[in-house]
């Protein structure tokens, strides 16, 4: 089991990425933490502020109580801050935030209050510090994820198959789109460590097609890697029926019906890794509580997708799976940027 301790070498590196990320002497910075929050991640932030010599205050939010039927992980949409209006007042007046929350503010419902005030946003996800250690961010990852985001952009359709049987066709034109090397020092902008991905959100009825995850490919919100093949038939956004006689199976449609709400099956984005120090193999070597899984995002290569809330096509719920793929190829308008799980051109 690793010790969740302040060690040296994770100050510097906290250090490194907050000054990254524009903080310096007089910066405005508030860190934004729960009662579940992995304490050392606290104390790695507020001992790397001092040293940079910003002025900062924690802001601890008490964990809200357990509603839905069946856990939450790893969604990104923190509800934490429960709509007080007195947090959300304060985090509008500092120019960084350092959500060190369990779940992340990036979906949170009070985000796009706060970021229209210009603060902008570092979500530091609720990794053992070694975790982020070995992530941490690096400045020529910039331009590469902000090309990876401008062909995007230029693009109309997406196109991902693979050996294993993957044939889906996605129209992006008008997709909001982005992603983060793991660092922003634009006002309202937003990042997260580990960060490294480019990623958009379809609007709707444009995803079309199947995705036949294969043993390997891993579901991050259970934490794990799958051991059979899964089949899924996808229709104008919707998952339509998931193909598959084993656990693996048997455990993502259990999940799904739980919610009891078909906008739990609706596709929320697609995109795929940047980051070269994201490594797949690597929670093989950890203990489910050190992790909180989102390295997996990022991997140089990947395809991701995901179910649950895609706010610019109208959906929402609780119910959210990232579900990162090995060995696709993933064309914008016939022109490849990934082939096999290998990065093309300059996104290399």
């Amino acid at each position: 089991m690793l010790q969740e301790i302040p060690e040296g070498k994770w100050v510097a590196s906290f250090r490194r990425v907050l000054k990254l990320n524009g903080i310096g002497q007089g910066t405005a910075v508030a860190i934004v933490a729960e009662s579940q929050s992995r304490p050392v991640l606290m104390q790695l932030c507020a001992l790397a502020l001092y040293d940079l010599g910003a002025e900062f205050s924690t802001i601890l939010l008490p964990t809200p109580e357990q509603t839905a039927p069946v856990p939450v992980k790893s969604t990104g949409a923190s509800n934490a801050i429960a709509g007080k209006r007195h947090v959300i007042e304060a985090l509008k007046r500092v120019e960084v935030v350092v959500d060190v929350t369990v779940e992340g503010l990036l979906h949170a419902a009070e985000w796009p209050e706060i970021e229209e005030a210009g603060a902008r946003l570092l979500v530091i996800c609720n990794e053992h510090p070694e975790i982020l250690e070995r992530t941490e961010p690096q400045a020529d990852l910039g331009p590469k994820v902000a090309l990876g985001i401008e062909m995007l952009r230029d693009a109309a359709e997406m196109r991902v198959t693979s050996a294993a049987g993957t044939d889906l066709m996605i129209d992006i034109r008008d997709a909001p789109c982005g992603g983060t090397p793991g660092f922003t020092t634009s006002k309202g902008g937003v990042a997260h460590w580990p960060g490294g991905l480019c990623l958009c959100f379809p609007g709707q009825n444009t995803i079309n097609g199947k995705i036949v995850m294969a043993p390997g490919d891993m579901n991050l919100t259970f934490k794990s890697y799958l051991s059979s093949e899964i089949g899924f038939l996808i229709e104008d956004d919707f998952v339509k029926s998931i193909d598959g006689n084993s656990l693996d199976a048997d455990l993502f449609r259990e999940y799904l019906a739980a919610w009891d709400d078909p906008i739990a099956y609706g596709l929320s984005h697609v995109g795929w890794g940047m980051n070269p120090r994201a490594r797949w193999e690597s929670m093989a070597l950890y203990d489910k509580r050190d992790v909180q899984a989102t390295e997996f995002r990022a991997w140089s290569g990947n395809f991701l997708w995901s179910t649950g809330s895609n706010q610019y096509a109208g959906r929402f719920t609780l119910g959210h799976f990232d579900l990162p793929m090995r060995g696709c190829t993933i064309s914008l308008d016939g022109t490849p940027v990934v082939i096999d799980g290998v990065l093309q051109g300059d996104l290399k």
